[in-house]
Parts: C-alpha cells; structure tokens; sequence
C-alpha cells in the first residue's frame, strides 16, 4: 500500500472551541495514511535495481549520514513497509536496517547490522540513512555514485557504488 500525508486543515467544532479557550490558534496536523495504489509499485529491472542513486558529497561521508528525499524514502522504501514501521520513523525514533554491500562481482555480499546503520527523520521532510560503517568497508570517497533499493524478499536494503569519481 501507498502511505501519504493526511493534513487536516479544518478543525472541527470542539477543536475550534478549544483553541479559542486556550488564546492559541488552531494547528494544522498531518498524520500517515495508507492509501491503495492506482498504480502498481515501481517494477525493479533485474539488471539495474538501484532505485536510489546519490552522488555522495563530502558531508555524507564526514557525517556517516546519507540524506534522502521525502519522494525516495515515500516511493522506494515506506510502500514496502508496515503502517507502523514507517510511524515508528516519523516518531523522529531509528530504525535500525540491515544493509547489504553487494559490491561487484569479484566481491562477496557484506551484511551491515549495528548502531550505525540506520534510518531516520532528518530536517526539512528528509530522511537520514547512517551508513558510517558501509561507507567505510566499500571505501566511499566524495564524488562516487551509490545506489539502493529496498529489497521485499529479504526486507533489506541492497547497496552498491555503481560509479567511482562521477564529477571528476
């Protein structure tokens, strides 16, 4: 299922009244919905899965935070996920993921599973995925390319640099 913000932008009678009881203006809320999809989940092309793709700067690796969009974590992550994992993250609390570095093809896959990988709210509608110890093993430097996907198989993230020094 889809989840989307639901903004409730009218209060109701009783809301009304109690803002005005309390001398404070009425605050606009949002909550995460399901809603069905009109469209089927983006199809994953078995030769090039990676439906995230960054281009890493300085501050990524410097951090051990990779910052993701609100469309990214939405479409390729949260439709995968229950409507309680994905409140779980937009309590602002971490969830710990398991990553896989499926590096190339002269390396084995390397499992991540610790306190520094993780997903998170970050500012702004953005979301922070710490992948300090995935950056560090796959040897990340600025100016790489990454790429992800959140695989339902396994409910994991699969990760890989798909490109050395892209703006070199």
């Amino acid at each position: 299922m889809k989840k989307t913000f639901y903004y409730k932008f009218i209060p109701s009678k009783a809301e009304e009244e109690e803002a005005m009881r309390n001398k404070k203006p009425f605050q606009v809320t949002r909550e995460l919905v399901e809603i069905r999809d009109l469209y089927p989940p983006p199809t994953i092309d078995p030769m090039n899965p990676w439906q995230i793709k960054k281009v890493v700067t300085n501050a990524d690796i410097i951090t051990g935070k990779l910052v993701l969009s609100h469309h990214e974590v939405f479409e390729y992550i949260f439709r995968y996920w229950t409507l309680e994992m994905c409140n779980y993250v937009l309590a602002g609390n971490r969830f710990y993921a398991v990553i896989w570095d499926v590096g190339g093809e002269e390396n084995p896959p390397v499992r991540h599973h610790n306190e520094n990988v993780y997903l998170e709210i970050g500012p702004q509608d953005t979301y922070m995925m710490g992948w300090m110890d995935v950056a560090r093993n796959a040897a990340v430097k600025p100016n790489d390319e990454v790429g992800m996907f959140w695989q339902t198989r396994t409910g994991t993230i699969q990760f890989k640099v798909l490109r050395h020094g892209v703006f070199n």
